[in-house]
């Protein structure tokens, strides 16, 4: 039976004679948790069993973007069974992604979690994108349950979005007004890693280029002269870009390779190409610093007569906490902690940290939170306030972390597992903050607002 804590009988702490208050660390954090807390907690728990199979077969199972069919299909079918939920399968024009409804019929705010799905290629999940799936899926049955159980308004809707990993699922997903059509408020997601709990993730900024070079042939030995060479202008530009390297700031990321270096060494290279990517802390500094590389890029063309196409393939902004939704999530999550661990140990066998409680301290909390990485959960938070709170799960065998095959055997593990679901349960808990306490969402988008116009 669910317990509301404003009704429960209390033992009120002792009291010594010089009138202090005696309360043991058990007692403090029990009076620092949150009201809902122990329903959300109780009912995730319940269904542990039930996602334990789902989250190893999407991890057993990995499929690359906009292929996730087993992914799509496990996690549908087990939506389809959750009373209340309304589910559409290969929504909005893709084959893998899907949204599903819990729709009290009564006006409130709607909070949205977002599942990811793909894997990388030949290591497999390796960026633990079945915990992020179980994360959510948990977090937003949890919500839903709290709607009914305390006759909630608002909605909650569960969106399945493919190809994180470079294929946009979800600029897609906004492009065809899925957010929008649905009148999402608030979006939730998280992600694991292997560097301390955090509620304030932001990632970089981030563009994916080819970038072309055209030439004439030429007899290399005989007639050099008569060619144009197009590896000398890609040379020319990747190495210019070493040389910017020096002038850029600490947080700009520039990364390639060449993928056609030519045909035979006696001939003049008519034709060079490679891919590029370009990363930067917010999506202003990524436009100032792409114009430096463009610059570089030119520069090849310049000095060796060759021809340069450049071609947009991705982009995704710069994911910006929403502060306010940081904070709910470190009041449900800091409770949630175990004061001795939790018996965690990394691919070598040795003892692992894990979980931490946030910091308090909101700088403190972004600075743990920063992250060179990139993801398309960036482009939902320009659209809307979002948090994406990273959590700590093991490494692999030394030290391996994100999209290194030790990480995908990481996160694979029953511990990581249970980690997603205490993650879960505080993002349920920031939910229904949203959904029950009254101005909260009024100011989140203030919050957005300012943050969207550089903090002003």
């Amino acid at each position: 039976m669910a317990t509301d804590s404003s009704t429960q009988t209390e033992t009120l702490p002792e009291i010594d004679e010089d009138d202090f208050v005696i309360i043991t660390h058990q007692e403090a954090n029990a009076l620092r948790r949150p009201r809902f807390l122990n329903d959300i907690s109780d009912y995730i728990d319940s269904i542990a069993e039930e996602l334990w199979p789902i989250n190893k077969k999407i991890h057993d199972k990995p499929e690359l973007g906009y292929g996730e069919v087993i992914a799509h299909y496990t996690l549908t079918a087990y939506m389809k069974t959750q009373p209340g939920w309304t589910v559409t399968r290969s929504a909005y024009g893709m084959k893998t992604a899907w949204v599903a409804v819990y729709d009290t019929g009564r006006r409130g705010p709607c909070v949205s979690f977002n599942v990811e799905m793909d894997a990388l290629p030949a290591i497999g999940h390796a960026c633990g994108h079945n915990l992020i799936a179980t994360a959510s899926l948990a977090g937003a049955l949890a919500t839903a349950h709290l709607l009914s159980l305390y006759s909630l308004p608002g909605r909650v809707v569960l969106f399945g979005t493919p190809a994180e990993e470079g294929g946009g699922g979800k600029i897609r997903l906004l492009a065809a007004g899925a957010y929008k059509d649905h009148g999402v408020d608030i979006s939730l997601i998280s992600h694991p890693g292997t560097v301390g709990d955090c509620a304030l993730t932001h990632t970089t900024a981030y563009i994916r280029m080819k970038v072309e070079y055209f030439g004439r042939e030429a007899h290399a030995a005989a007639e050099p002269w008569l060619g144009v060479n197009a590896l000398d202008a890609l040379i020319t530009a990747y190495n210019g870009i070493s040389v910017l390297r020096q002038q850029t700031m600490p947080s700009d990321i520039i990364q390639g390779h060449i993928t056609d270096g030519g045909a035979k060494p006696n001939i003049i290279h008519a034709y060079a190409a490679g891919i590029f990517v370009v990363r930067a802390a917010t999506q202003r500094r990524l436009e100032e610093l792409l114009g430096k590389v463009m610059a570089c890029f030119d520069a090849g063309a310049m000095a060796t007569g060759a021809k340069v196409k450049v071609t947009r393939l991705m982009a995704y902004k710069d994911h910006v906490p929403n502060r306010l939704l940081g904070r709910s999530y470190v009041r449900y999550f800091n409770p949630l902690v175990p004061e001795e661990g939790d018996g965690g140990r990394d691919g070598d066998g040795n003892e692992a940290g894990g979980p931490k409680k946030i910091p308090e301290d909101q700088d403190v909390d972004k600075m743990r939170g920063w992250s060179g990485a990139s993801s398309d959960q960036g482009d939902i938070a320009h659209a809307m306030p979002s948090i994406m709170p990273g959590f700590e799960i093991p490494p692999g065998p030394g030290g391996a972390g994100p999209h290194n095959p030790g990480f995908a055997e990481s996160a694979g593990t029953r511990l990581s597992f249970e980690r997603s679901l205490r993650v879960a349960k505080a993002l349920a808990g920031t939910a229904v903050d949203v959904l029950t306490v009254d101005g909260l969402l009024e100011e989140i988008k203030k919050e957005w607002r300012r943050s969207m116009n550089g903090g002003k």
